[in-house]
């Protein structure tokens, strides 16, 4: 690291985005066709700088940077998914991604997590945009809830944009957000930040890194991303962009840590392949279904060559599945043969072994196609034996019951389960983290993209390069860094959380209702209805009992009457002590009935007592 250092004080200026080598004096890429007027994706580009006039506002008049910046992750640490961080330097606020996360096991009824924008709503007036790396659900799944509070422009690559209009349609807010398209190599002026989007390579297309130019110093965030020489479709990462930037002087560096525990490289996608041609020839003769991930369009157009090769035709099933290929083929993103697609109801008029059916499901998620068809609820496909179904993905940490149940389903219906070696990673493993290290040569090291124990394992991959331990910060979600080449220091901290989405309801879902779901969940309800006269509190029906999850009332008849026995004598010694405040009798009948069950049942079910008036 000395030398790095010393690097870094003699280009202080550079730092800054002041001066720039011979290498970065070329001009932005040109845009494919349809760019000028208005991108493929109907979105008007963004206005953009070239690489050379990077600079921000305050440094290009020549002003020295009087201002920390501050970096407030809002959330994606300590967890996978929900990314979300705010970059701030004064009276300018960028946010780098706004993605969801779905929900942990104990939420039950949830349907998606997103994150908590408080800090962002409270300082609505400095936010400038979303800058968007790429279009997985973990980075933009949350725009369409959090853009109805914080309505800025979007800035991201054409594929990433295709999707989030999807998104935005289904809540109908294309019209009131402003989408801007960029290429990979041009730059934007966002108040006091400048950004540059970098070539990346991940199990999507259009992922970029991001340079973030601002008065203190450039922070290089590198999205979710691995080094792929060979990928499927388009360019490999840009290292060289990546080394020259690292020569201007990076303060800090984001880096992705999910696979920051694995050793070596990540296998090229290109990989996958060539196992995908050697399982349709060793299964010519079955029916073949594929779940693998929707958004993983690389993936999707090997299945599709392959099919081609071996003359299947391809059906598409599962709603996010067959919107990304819709999106990625008409975007030009996804290449596929003619008359080798065809409907899903189309598929019975073809023989098992010319067919190919891609599906959503890879995760056992109990509504996706794939869990439908294992559970014979699926409405259009039937499991077969001897069909051979390959998962073409890893289990997500905390799926791999679902995934396993699933696998149990299908095999117990007589399918080939395949799920091994027809995947790989779409993240960087040590080495490809090293590699971005030693390009980019960061002053400041912030591990981000996972959970503790990545981050913690990028830490220890970054220390071994020589960054020294006090540059290296493992931040919580809502921590703020304040950083510039002199210091960098946790300063505070703002409010973080997670909102919970329950249908169309969103946040009013929260703790307290969730312990109530987990307690019905647990042991049940218990009702108790009773009728008392409106001045002398004399009980003139009931106490009547209905349980809900708590026993089998018609073979525990002993046990409801002795319980309606318990309300009885609660109600005798309320009326006797002529207690006339509801509250009270209600408190009295459920300490009093929830005793009870206790002692003869060890269980607590919810007791909920209603009193009408008459």
């Amino acid at each position: 690291m000395k030398k790095e250092n010393s690097s870094q004080t003699e280009n202080k200026g550079v730092n800054h985005g002041t001066k720039h080598t011979e290498g970065t004096k070329k001009t932005v890429q040109k845009r494919s066709s349809g760019a000028k007027g208005k991108s493929s994706t109907g979105k008007k580009p963004a206005k953009t700088a070239s690489r050379s006039s990077a600079k921000p506002a305050a440094v290009r008049k020549g002003k020295k940077s009087a201002s920390k910046l501050k970096i407030i992750p809002l959330g994606g640490l300590e967890q996978i998914g929900m990314n979300i961080t705010a970059f701030e330097y004064e009276e300018s606020i960028v946010v780098v991604d706004c993605g969801l996360s779905f929900p942990e096991d104990d939420m039950l009824g949830i349907d998606l997590v997103i994150p908590d924008i408080t800090y962002l709503k409270d300082n609505i007036s400095k936010v400038k945009g979303f800058v968007i790396t790429h279009g997985h659900e973990d980075h933009i799944g949350a725009l369409p809830y959090v853009l109805k509070e914080v309505n800025v422009p979007i800035y991201s690559t054409k594929l990433t944009l295709g999707l989030i209009t999807n998104k935005l349609k289904e809540h109908n807010l294309v019209k009131s957000t402003k989408l801007k398209e960029v290429c990979h190599g041009q730059v934007i002026n966002l108040g006091h930040f400048s950004i540059e989007f970098v070539k990346t390579n991940h199990s999507i297309q259009d992922a970029s890194a991001l340079a973030i130019y601002s008065p203190a110093g450039i922070v290089v965030h590198t999205g979710d991303f691995k080094v792929d020489y060979t990928p499927v479709f388009g360019d490999a990462i840009d290292l060289q962009r990546f080394a020259e930037i690292g020569k201007k002087g990076v303060l800090a560096l984001m880096c992705d840590s999910t696979n920051a525990e694995r050793r070596g490289f990540t296998m090229s996608e290109r990989t996958v392949g060539h196992v995908f041609d050697n399982l349709f020839n060793e299964y010519k003769d079955t029916r073949i279904i594929i779940a693998t991930f929707a958004s993983n369009v690389d993936r999707v157009q090997q299945i599709i060559n392959s099919a081609y090769k071996f003359g299947r035709k391809v059906a598409v099933e599962g709603r996010s599945m067959v919107n990304v290929i819709t999106t990625a083929t008409e975007l030009g993103y996804l290449k596929i043969p003619d008359k080798t697609l065809v409907e899903i109801d189309q598929i019975k008029n073809y023989p098992d072994d010319q067919v190919v059916l891609i599906t959503t499901g890879s995760q056992g998620e109990s509504m996706a196609a794939l869990s439908r068809m294992a559970a014979s609820i699926h409405k259009k496909v039937t499991i077969k034996p001897n069909d051979t179904i390959i998962f073409s993905s890893n289990p997500i940490p905390g799926n791999e019951k679902a995934v396993s149940k699933v696998i149990n389903e299908l095999s117990q219906k007589g399918a080939n389960v395949i799920f091994q070696d027809a995947h790989v990673s779409g993240h960087a493993c040590q080495e490809e983290i090293k590699l971005i290290y030693s390009l980019v040569h960061p002053h400041y090291a912030i591990p981000v993209h996972g959970e503790y124990r990545h981050l913690k394992a990028q830490a220890q991959i970054a220390e071994s390069l020589g960054i020294s331990k006090d540059n290296i910060f493992i931040l919580e979600s809502g921590n703020v860094l304040e950083l510039d080449m002199d210091s960098a220091k946790v300063t505070g901290k703002v409010q973080t959380g997670a909102i919970l989405v329950d249908g169309l309801g969103v946040g009013d879902v929260g703790n307290i209702v969730l312990r109530d779901r987990q307690h019905l969940a647990e042991d049940g309800i218990m009702i108790v209805v009773m009728t008392l006269e409106r001045h002398s509190n004399v009980v003139l029906a009931g106490p009547d009992i209905v349980s809900r999850g708590f026993v089998y009332v018609r073979e525990s008849e002993d046990l409801m009457g002795d319980a309606r026995k318990v309300v009885e004598e609660a109600l005798d010694n309320c009326l006797e002590h002529r207690v006339s405040d509801w509250s009270k009798i209600k408190n009295e009948v459920k300490d009093a009935l929830g005793d009870f069950l206790w002692k003869r049942t060890k269980r607590r079910p919810m007791i909920l007592p209603i009193i009408m008036e008459a």
